[in-house]
C-alpha cells in the first residue's frame, strides 16, 4: 500500500503563499489600477499576475505541476498522467476586486487522483483564512496576524501548524438560526435558474433566507455553517472551486454535480465544472 503524501509541508507553504499573494493584492487594490479584458470577456488586473507569480514561485519547491487561472492552456494529453498537482486561482473574484467590495480570495488546492486533499482560501480584505486537509480537518482564522509572514518563514512547518491551530476554530460552527434555511448565491453571476431554485426551496422549506457573496467565500460559508446550501447553476472552472471544495468536504459538506449527484472531480479533460451544489450533510 502506497504511503500517504505528507501534507504538513505543502499546507504551510500554501498558507504562506496565500498570505504573501494577499499582501501583494492589497497593495495594488489601494492604487488606481488598470483593468484589461481577457478573451472570454472577464477582467484581468496586475493583481492577478503578481499573485500568480508569487504562488508559482513558492509552490515550485514541491516539483508538482500546476493548473492556474493565469496558466490554463495545458493540453489534457500532457495533464492526464498527473497523479498529484496544484490547482490555483491567484485572484478569485476579479469582478469583486474591480468593484472594490472586498469579496475576493486567493485559492490554492492540492489534488490527488482527481480529488482535493488540501485547500487554502484567503480573503485579504476581511482577512479571513480557511485551511483544510486530509487527516487534519477544516479550520478558519479571523484576522490572521500581519506579523505571521516573518515568523512563519523562520519556523519548521510543524511549529507553524501549531500556531495556526492554536488561533483557529474548527469547522463547522453551529448555525445562528437553525430554524431558517439559508441559501447563498453569487453576487456577480445571478441567473434565472438560481431564481427558480430559490423559489422552489421556499416552497419546500418555508422560511428561506437568501444571501449574496463573491468568489469561493460562498463555498466557505456553507463549510462553516453560515449557509445550508450554495447552488451554482452557471459556469465555473476547476480553479474556482478546488480549494473551497477541500475546505467544505473536510468540514462535512458535499460538492456534487447538480445533474448526476456525483462529487466534483479535478484535472478533467475539460476544466469547466458542471453545475453543482454545495450542501451541508
Amino acid at each position: 500500500m502506497e504511503k500517504q503524501f505528507d501534507l504538513v509541508g505543502p499546507m504551510i507553504t500554501a498558507v504562506i503563499a496565500a498570505l504573501k499573494a494577499g499582501q501583494a493584492i492589497i497593495e495594488i487594490y489601494n492604487t488606481d489600477f488598470e483593468v484589461e479584458t481577457k478573451s472570454d470577456e472577464s477582467p484581468l488586473t496586475l493583481a492577478d499576475r503578481q499573485s500568480h507569480e508569487i504562488i508559482k514561485s513558492m509552490l515550485m519547491d514541491y516539483r508538482l505541476p500546476m493548473i492556474s487561472e493565469e496558466g490554463r492552456d495545458i493540453p489534457f494529453q500532457q495533464r492526464q498522467s498527473w497523479e498529484r498537482l496544484w490547482i490555483v486561482d491567484p485572484l478569485d473574484g476579479t469582478k469583486e476586486f474591480v468593484k472594490r467590495n472586498g469579496e475576493f480570495t486567493v485559492n490554492i488546492a492540492l489534488i490527488e487522483n482527481g480529488k482535493p486533499v488540501l485547500g487554502v482560501v484567503f480573503a485579504p480584505i476581511p482577512r479571513l483564512l480557511y485551511f483544510a486537509s486530509r487527516n487534519l480537518g477544516s479550520y478558519k482564522i479571523d484576522c490572521p496576524s500581519e506579523t505571521w509572514l516573518d515568523i512563519f518563514t523562520k519556523r519548521a512547518p510543524e511549529k507553524v501548524l501549531d500556531i495556526l491551530l492554536s488561533s483557529a476554530r474548527r469547522l463547522p460552527f453551529n448555525k445562528n438560526n437553525p430554524s431558517r434555511y439559508t441559501i447563498v448565491g453569487s453576487r456577480s453571476h445571478a441567473s434565472s435558474e438560481l431564481v427558480e431554485f430559490v423559489e422552489r426551496m421556499k416552497q419546500e422549506k418555508g422560511q428561506v433566507d437568501f444571501i449574496q457573496a463573491g468568489s469561493s467565500l460562498k463555498i466557505c460559508l456553507v463549510a462553516e455553517g453560515g449557509a445550508d446550501i450554495y447552488p451554482r447553476l452557471g459556469p465555473t472552472m476547476e480553479w474556482d472551486t478546488a480549494a473551497g471544495h477541500a475546505v467544505a468536504q473536510y468540514a462535512g459538506a458535499k460538492i456534487f454535480d447538480y445533474n448526476t449527484n456525483e462529487e466534483l472531480g479535478y484535472n478533467k479533460p475539460n476544466l469547466l465544472n458542471p453545475w453543482f451544489i454545495v450542501e451541508r450533510t
